[in-house]
Parts: C-alpha cells; structure tokens; sequence
C-alpha cells in the first residue's frame, strides 16, 4: 500500500548537487566577481589610509569573504576592512605598531564572538542613529584630511590637528604628478554616475584605478606608488603581545569591536531591507565576525566589519548564497598571489583620490537634513567634532552622552501654563506631560502668576505623577480654598491624583483614559451608584473639555444630522461617528424603524423637526449585529402586546428578506449569518420608507439632504454602509473604497 509519501518524486543527491552548481553558475558567480572587482581597490586603500601593510588590506579581505562569509548570519553580506575602522587602526598603529595592532584584532574578534553568545546582538541596534550618523561623518573628514596630504604627494598625519596645521606647508610643496593622478581618479568617480546604466556594470572605484596606473606609466613626473615586499604568502605573520598600557589596549580592543559590530548589524539591516525573505541571525552575525577577526589578526590583516557599499552591491548583482561571498574572497586571494606585480604598480595617489571621495560619501545630506528636523543637530555635531578631534571612541561616547540628554530632557519635561479665562473670574492652569519635581520651579512660578481668590481650574494632561509634586497641588489647592477660593481639577491624562499616592510612581498610558471614557462599566458586587460614580469621573476628567464646546451651543442647535438608531446599549453614536455634542439629533427605538404609519408618529416628528427646523444635512438610519429585535422577527417569537405590537413595523423587512433581498446576499457573501443578514435588510427598507417621505424628499430636492443606512458590527466595531441594493465596506479615509458583490 502505497503512501503520498512514497509516491512522491525524489530528488537524488546528484541531481540536487547540480542545481545547486546551476544557481551558483547563474546568480553568485556573476555577483562575486562584481563584488570582487568593487572589494579589491577598496581594500587597498583602506590599508594605505590605516597606516597598515598594503598586504594586509588583502589578507583582510580574503578572510571577510570566506570566514565571515561561512560563519556569518547573513547569506548576502560582505566583507573585509572598512574605512570605519581606519582612524582607529591608524592610532592603533602608531601608538602599537603593526604587529601589537594584529593582537589587538584577535581581541576584538574574541569580545564580538562574546557579544554574539550573549545574545546582545540587538541591543547595538539601540544606538541613537544620529550618533552612529555623526561617526560615520566624522570619520569621513578624517579620512579626507589624512588622504589630502597624500594627493598633494606627501604623507598622512597622524590627528586631525596635525594635518590641518601643516596643509599650508604641503600645498606649497605639490608633486604634480601625484595630483595629478589623484584628480583624475575623483573625476572618474563623479563621472561615472552619468555613464549609461550597461557601461556602470563595470565598477566606477577598478575604472578609477586602472585608468590612474596607465596614465602615471606615462606622466614624466615621478609618481609614488604602493609598497608590497614580496608576495601576499611572505606577509603573513603572527601578531606580538603590545608593550603599552593594559588599560589603553583593551580601550582600542572594545572600540574596535563595538564598531565593527554596529557596522555590521545596521549593514545586515539594510540588506534584509533589499531582499525581505532573508532574515540575518544577528547573533551568528557577530560571532561570525569575530571569527573573522581572530583569524584576520592572527595572519597579519586588518580589522573586519560587514561593509554596506560591497553588501549592497552584492545584492543588486543577484546574490542569493553565500557562495558570492566566499568566491569574492577566493578571487582576491588568487590575484594577490599570482598577480603582486599588478599591486606594486598602483599609485598612492590613486588611492588616496579613492578614499577622499568615499570619506566625503560617509557625509550625507540627508543625515544632516534629519538631524535638523528631528531637533538633534548640536548631536550630530558635537559627535563630528569628536571624531574629528579627539578619537573615535570619545566623539562615540560623547554623542550618545547628549543623545541620552536629549532623550531624558524631552521625556521628562512639562509645559506649564497659566492664564486668565476671558469674562469670567477664573484662571486656567495647563499642565501637558511628565510632572515630576523637576518641574517645580517652572510650577510654582505658573502659580504665583494667579491672584489671590480667583477660582482656578487645573488641567492635568499628565502621564506620570510624582508624590512630590502631588503633595505640591495638594497643600497649594488647600491654601486657596481655605480664602473662599475654588480648586477644581480636570484629569486629562492617564495619570490620577487620587492614586498618586498608593504605590509607586509609575508612567501610565494614554489607552487607559480612552478606557475610561468609552468602556462600559462593570458590574460589581457592591452597591456603588454607577450613575453618580459615572458623573464624578466626568467632573474630574473631560468635563472641563466640553464645557467650552457647549457653551458655544447654548443659544443654537443646528444639528449636522437625523441619527436614527437602535435602543441597544451597545450602540454609541457619537463614538463610531466620531462625532461631538451638537452634531447628531439622535432618536432610538427597538429596531431602529421608521413607522410613519399606522398611529406612531413619534420618529416621523423627530424627522420633520430636525429636517425642517433644524435643517439637518443628512438622515441616517443604523442597525447593528447581534439586534435582539432581528432575532426576534426572524425566529417569530411572540412578544407579546406592546412589542410584539411595535415589531409589527418591522414585518416588511422579514418578508423581503424572505423573498431574497439583494442586501442579504451581499452580507451573505461577506460572512454574516442569518440575523444579521435581516437586520441590514431591515435597513434597507427603512432608507426607502424614507426616500418615500415627503419631507425628506422635498430635503433632497431642495438641499441636497444625504440619506444613508449603516450597519455597526459588535465582533469587529466596524461600520459597514448598507446601501437599498447592496453593502459596502469603509476605509480609513472619509470615503467608500470598496463594496461587496450583490
């Protein structure tokens, strides 16, 4: 007896080896020699910038690819050295050398894979962007600073101080063909934006390059190019132990690898932006780049970190394993062996030309045009000017120290003020957001604004109460009420004066007063007066929002629409209708029927009133699920005398939903059982007992009066239009979007 799962066709082995070589063929292939060809300068010149062998910008790029690239968290990221990491590792450098600076990478690789067994990989992502922003930007004027010395044909400094100090001096003394090389390098970077989208399948940075090299074979003026004593095999060296302080080199390691980590997270975040259905392990992520630094600086390369440019770009060349990844590596590897040669023929210029438009790149306009809007400006830079002028990791700390000032500043402050109502003997005192005794000198001033025996009023829109500024209200409003004065408190917010005091301050949220101004009440066992309780909240709470809304209306009623609905408790008018005081001339009855016949002529007054003395703009009828007035016509309940008299209205509604009414096809089709069906043909037939009225078609005529039927759905508290053929769903929007089929 055979099963689905036997008869199912299986794929051998072989033949799910070569699909997978196929893909590999068809997609990572192509897009790791992109990659490869966009990695190679780029690694180059990060190296010359760091201070560090050119081999090593290699040796770091063939790990990132195939270490990182295996072990990492995410099958599309690369990477290798990264200009990020250049003002670092050329302090580290200096301060080190090249061989301490290796250990110190072994170490950093160690505390990311420390970060990603921890499992903190997330908690990188709560950097204030607009520091992590701020560092990118300053690192990319110090790159700029540094590499301008070398375009000019001399040497990178080692602080910002230094090289802008001696700028004068190394414009006095330009090698010309130096400039000249580095110039043309830049212009074939901003030139290669405009080149037809074919001809910039070919990265811009190896064009650059390429095109630097021919022209310094043929310049007369001598040009410098890059050093590579003997083959990428003979750099390879293990790292020694740094003679400096303990404290300072474990200073460079954990600023080296908090860098290196964040990079490599937000990189890994913008590329699952790029594709959706690749979500990146950040924790493997981290531990995969720490296995890429460990092994990075155990053979003589530089740092690792993800870089976006290369991710990106892998990505857009049709990546979809990590083979890409692995094979770009490869390819770098297989050149720096066998093609050395090509490597020493570089000019540094060239380099340099590279890296000052990718330092300039790093400072984006849309950063700093978001830091402006977002009010964080002076963050962005004061974090520049720290990067810039003391280290890296001081412009960090100092940049997350004023985010986090920011942050508290606007959390816990308060607008307080008081003034004076307009004709009357009472004083309004606002106070909107987080009242703590940090606003206490902004309130006691407020205060002392108000006069002596005014009654005053006081607003709290407030989220969190501390005891001592309750204490505070409190004696202050005892004070003025012991001299004849009144206090009266309007609680806005989620916070409450009669429970600041029975535990710890805590921040309460804006959901529960909307609970408290539509959610039912609940029943309890004891004999409180809901009533009376229900009123006393409403003093204390938005009365004080209405009362300016009345009191525009006490001399008119001009009533915006005839609202006729059920006398079910569950219906609120004014809360589906979003509506005001003022704004529906509301009538309710069992059903929400209209008999203009027959003896009853309670809602044919109401409607005539409202139409004509009132010059309502629309007439609306409701229904809504679960009615128990449906339920009982279409069970045919006898109710009795009264009722049952009353539901004799409705009979109408029964039989054309008997006879198969288009509306209840339509809500049958949108899911609603049997009741509700006849409950939105009910509305139907009452809209045309109302187009049928005199008064409201002579309304239409003469005014353009809109009659329309809603439906609201308890399960859901959805309103749904019902129309005399059909029902239709509401958007968001002020407007119909869709209608179901009838």
């Amino acid at each position: 007896m055979s099963t689905d799962t036997d008869s199912a066709p299986r794929t051998s082995p072989h033949a799910h080896m070569a699909g997978l070589l196929t893909r590999i063929g068809r997609h990572d292939l192509p897009a790791s020699i992109v990659v490869f060809l966009v990695a190679l300068p780029l690694s180059l010149g990060v190296a010359v910038a760091s201070g560090a062998p050119v081999a090593a910008g290699l040796i770091a790029a063939v790990v990132g690819g195939m270490v990182a690239g295996l072990l990492g968290g995410s099958s599309i990221q690369v990477s290798g050295p990264t200009a990020s990491l250049t003002v670092v590792v050329a302090e580290s450098v200096h301060h080190f050398g090249w061989a301490a600076t290796c250990f110190i990478t072994v170490g950093a690789g160690v505390l990311q894979i420390l970060f990603g067994l921890s499992r903190v990989a997330r908690a990188a992502l709560a950097i204030a962007p607009v520091v992590v922003h701020g560092m990118l930007a300053g690192i990319g004027v110090v790159i700029a600073l540094q590499q301008v010395h070398v375009l000019l044909g001399g040497n990178s400094l080692s602080s910002s101080f230094a090289a802008l100090a001696a700028l004068p001096e190394q414009l006095m003394s330009v090698r010309t063909g130096d400039l000249c090389v580095g110039l043309v390098v830049i212009a074939i970077l901003i030139a290669w934006r405009f080149v037809p989208p074919g001809v910039r399948l070919i990265p811009g940075p190896l064009v650059a390059v390429v095109a630097a090299t021919l022209l310094a074979l043929v310049l007369p003026a001598h040009v410098e190019r890059i050093v590579l004593n003997g083959s990428l095999l003979d750099s390879l060296g293990l790292p020694a132990v740094p003679s400096g302080g303990a404290t300072a080199v474990l200073t460079t390691m954990v600023t080296i690898a908090l860098i290196a980590s964040v990079e490599s997270l937000l990189s890994a975040v913008a590329v699952d932006k790029m594709r959706p259905g690749n979500r990146t392990d950040f924790d493997r992520e981290l531990i995969g780049q720490g296995s890429a630094n460990v092994v990075s600086g155990l053979l003589g390369g530089l740092p690792i970190a993800a870089v976006i440019v290369r991710s990106i770009t892998n990505a857009n060349a049709g990546a979809r394993s990590r083979a890409s990844t692995v094979l770009h590596g490869v390819w770098i590897l297989l050149f720096a062996v066998a093609l050395a040669g090509l490597v020493r023929q570089i000019p540094t210029a060239a380099l340099a030309g590279l890296l000052i438009l990718v330092g300039v790149q790093l400072i984006k306009l849309a950063h700093i045009r978001l830091a402006r809007r977002a009010g964080e400006m002076y963050v962005y830079l004061a974090t520049v000017l720290g990067v810039v002028f003391l280290n890296l990791l001081q412009g960090m700390v100092i940049g997350l120290a004023l985010a986090f000032a920011l942050l508290l500043w606007r959390v816990v402050r308060v607008t307080i003020v008081a003034a004076p109502v307009p004709g009357a003997r009472r004083w309004v005192v606002a106070i909107d957001g987080t009242c703590t005794f940090l606003a206490m000198p902004k309130l006691t001033a407020e205060l002392a604004k108000v006069p002596a025996g005014a009654d005053v009023t006081v607003e709290m829109t407030v989220d969190f109460l501390d005891h001592a500024t309750h204490e505070f209200l409190t004696e202050w409003a005892r004070e003025r009420e012991s001299g004849s004065a009144t206090v009266e408190f309007a609680e806005l917010g989620s916070a409450r004066m009669a429970t600041a005091l029975t535990g710890p301050p805590e921040r309460r949220h804006v959901r529960q007063v909307i609970d408290q101004v539509i959610g039912p009440w609940r029943r309890s066992g004891n004999q409180e007066d809901r009533i009376l309780a229900g009123i006393a909240a409403y003093h204390r709470g938005h009365a004080h929002v209405l009362r300016p809304h009345l009191d525009k209306l006490r001399h008119r009623h001009d009533a915006d629409s005839f609202f006729l609905t059920c006398a079910d408790a569950r219906i609120v008018p004014n809360v589906i209708t979003n509506s005001g005081p003022g704004d529906l001339f509301t009538v309710r009855n069992v059903g929400n029927l209209v008999p203009v016949r027959d003896g009853d002529v309670s809602v044919e007054a109401a409607l005539i009133y409202a139409l004509e003395r009132l010059d309502v703009r629309a007439v609306v009828v409701c229904g809504h699920s679960g009615c128990g007035a449906m339920e009982a016509l279409h069970r045919e309940v006898p109710a009795g005398a009264g009722l049952g008299d009353w539901l004799a209205h409705a009979r109408p509604s029964l039989e054309r939903y008997r006879l198969g009414h288009p509306v209840a096809a339509a809500a049958a089709v949108a899911g609603f059982g049997e009741v509700d069906q006849l409950g939105m043909v009910n509305v139907a037939v009452q809209l045309e007992t109302l187009h049928a009225h005199p008064a409201v078609r002579r309304g239409i005529e003469e005014r353009g009066v809109a009659v329309s039927g809603l439906f609201f759905d308890l399960a859901t508290a959805r309103v749904i239009e019902v129309m005399v053929d059909g029902i239709a769903e509401f958007g968001d929007q002020e407007r119909r979007i869709a209608a179901e089929p009838v």
